[in-house]
This record gives structure tokens, sequence and C-alpha cells, in this order.
């Protein structure tokens, strides 16, 4: 059995972790994790996010790179307004390769309020797709190319430049 590489780069015991993992997510085991670990805390929803790669266009997959210090600044952005309505956040994701039908995101929201944590997964999953510092590459014959025309600009890096 593989063993793949778990980067928790926030990892609190009163804040849900933004966590990377080396190639495809293990959904169950992740949401599952983070249920196990939440539930008794009062909260009254959970709310998922699982973002699956979509076999379309030819690819066989997804690669992606990620800058950690700019994905934690993000993410820690991202907890203080979580914090400001008693929501806490939680997100994993996945760098290098992942296979079509496979997952490569999961977000969640947890909250003692079901409206505060359905209106967060919507914001947070839209914000990460425009702003977050992951850079996407198709897998096309085994070979990773950029997916230009499908990313988005980050504001002041590089050609992806807002």
């Amino acid at each position: 059995m593989e063993t793949k590489s778990h980067f928790c780069l926030q990892c609190a015991a009163d804040k849900m972790a933004l966590e990377l993992f080396d190639g495809s997510l293990n959904v169950e085991e992740i949401t599952n994790r983070w249920y196990d670990e939440y539930r008794k805390k009062n909260f009254g929803a959970m709310i998922t996010f699982v973002g699956v790669v979509r076999d379309e266009d030819n690819i066989e997959g997804l690669s992606f790179d990620v800058y950690k210090p700019l994905l934690q600044n993000w993410f820690d952005e991202w907890q203080k307004k979580a914090d400001q309505k008693n929501a806490l956040l939680a997100m994993a994701h996945s760098i290098g390769d992942v296979k079509n039908h496979e997952s490569s995101y999961i977000a969640c929201v947890m909250s003692p309020k079901r409206r505060v944590a359905l209106e967060m997964i919507d914001e947070f999953v839209e914000d990460f797709k425009a702003n977050a510092p992951i850079w996407k590459y198709d897998l096309i014959d085994g070979k990773r190319i950029y997916a230009l025309d499908r990313s988005h600009k980050i504001a002041g890096f590089g050609i992806l430049a807002k």
C-alpha cells in the first residue's frame, strides 16, 4: 500500500485544518475524521463540498501546484471571516496528479446555525476558485499542460496578476 504525504498547514485544537495531500483525496477518511473531531462541539451544521475531476476535453486528469505560504494566508483570512460568525472552516487539497473521477478538493464549514454554514460554503468555494494560489495543469498523454484558459488571475502574481 502506497503512503501519501500529508501536510497540515494549520492544525490547532480550536481551529479546523488546512490540509494538503500528494495525489487524490480519500474523501471518506478526511470528512469522517473532521466529523468525528468536531461533532461534539455543539455545531448544528456541517456543510461539505467535494470537488471531483471531470472527464472532459480529452484530459486524463488534473495536476496541481500549491504555494503553501500564500495558501495559508488566504485560508487564514477566511478563518477570520468564519470566526466573526462563530463558524469553523476546513479544507483539503491535492498536490500533484489527480485522475478523472477522483477528488482534488474538499471544503467544509461548521456552524451552530445552518444558514451561516450554507452561505459561507458558497462564498468560500467561489472565492477559492477565483483567488486561491493553486495552479492547475491538464494531464494529456502523460504530460502536464498548464490550463491557462481555465485559470484565474491572482492579484500581484506573475502571469496570473490582475
